[in-house]
């Protein structure tokens, strides 16, 4: 980082830090999403300023990767970004059980010293170099270029910081504009947290871990199932991602169980290996949610729709109501 970016980061600091840290206490109670909001806000745009980091994707981030200031990294390491040591951290660190065990991740001595390590290092990368080409306003693009330079290993992660923006309207502080307060966001239910725990529960992000492969493109390849897939992001299709992996367009449709004239959406998961004929980690059970399909059920589980279909005795048009017990092996 260059001498101009420190001493305006600095700066920064010295304004900000009242403001950030006057309410942040480990042993206080939980933060609503609308403080965390309200408290780190300014910090927000100031890094957007400097960095050329959205503010709504900084915000989005540090609520989505906090808990809203919630999470134990965030309370006992003041770590809002879970960010873990890396082989060139030497500052102080903490063990934490995320995708294994006790794993190694940074502490830092305020909040403040989180948001600036983080921004250095999305500043500093050089995966993540094109997302500052981008439009600043273009959110989505940043959420979905995060995604796919690999940041977090949950494949629905763009998903999440969109809804985290628009639930929020986190964009006006991109537009330098105000926040509607509390009372103005119609209905409440607008600004209620989604809790990370909810949120894993929902995809089951614990079965994904990213590969140490990635496509010739740069795309992270996760793993799930003993098979393997990518996200797809905007401008994706089934031929363009067959081709970035030397395979035909019909194979790759055949892996995800879609007819030839299916579409791919964003933040979908594609197969780019077979599916396996039935859960081999452990999972038995799935219970439905609302929108569940026996397509999206093997999607998410990476079984293969037609082992699925037969395993719970099932037609490919049969309906599924929420609560219902769907079988994976």
């Amino acid at each position: 980082m260059n001498r101009i970016k420190m001493t305006l980061v600095a700066l920064f600091a010295c304004v900000a830090a009242g403001a950030a840290s006057a309410q942040y206490s480990v042993d206080g109670p939980r933060m609503t999403r609308q403080q965390y909001i309200e408290q780190f806000k300014q910090l927000a745009i100031e890094h957007m300023e400097i960095y050329g980091i959205p503010a709504s994707i900084k915000m989005a981030q540090a609520l989505h990767e906090s808990d809203n200031g919630n999470s134990r990294l965030a309370r006992e390491a003041n770590n809002h970004f879970g960010i873990k040591c890396k082989s060139n951290w030497t500052g102080e660190t903490i063990t934490h059980t995320d995708d294994a065990p006790d794993e190694c991740f940074r502490k830092y001595a305020s909040a403040e010293d989180s948001w600036r390590d983080h921004s250095e290092f999305l500043d500093n990368s050089p995966r993540y170099q094109d997302l500052f080409k981008l439009d600043p306003k273009d959110y989505k693009g940043w959420a979905y270029g995060l995604m796919k330079a690999g940041y977090a290993t949950n494949p629905r992660y763009a998903e999440a910081l969109i809804k985290i923006i628009e639930d929020n309207q986190l964009y006006l502080l991109d537009e330098g504009q105000p926040l509607p307060t509390l009372a103005e966001n119609t209905p409440e239910e607008t600004v209620k947290p989604v809790e990370v725990e909810e949120s894993r529960d929902k995809i089951d992000v614990d079965n994904y871990r990213i590969s140490s492969m990635t496509s010739k493109n740069g795309r992270p390849i996760y793993h799930n199932n003993q098979s393997q897939f990518v996200m797809a992001v905007p401008g994706d299709t089934y031929e363009t991602i067959a081709a970035e992996f030397g395979m035909s367009a019909k194979k790759l449709r055949k892996y995800n169980d879609v007819y030839p004239a299916a579409a791919v959406a964003p933040g979908e998961m594609v197969y780019i290996k077979a599916k396996a004929r039935r859960a081999t980690n452990g999972k038995m059970i799935h219970v439905a949610r609302p929108g569940d399909t026996m397509h999206s059920i093997a999607q998410q589980y990476g079984i293969r729709l037609k082992s699925l279909l037969k395993i719970n005795h099932r037609s490919l048009d049969s309906r599924i109501t929420e609560g219902q017990q769907i079988r994976l092996m």
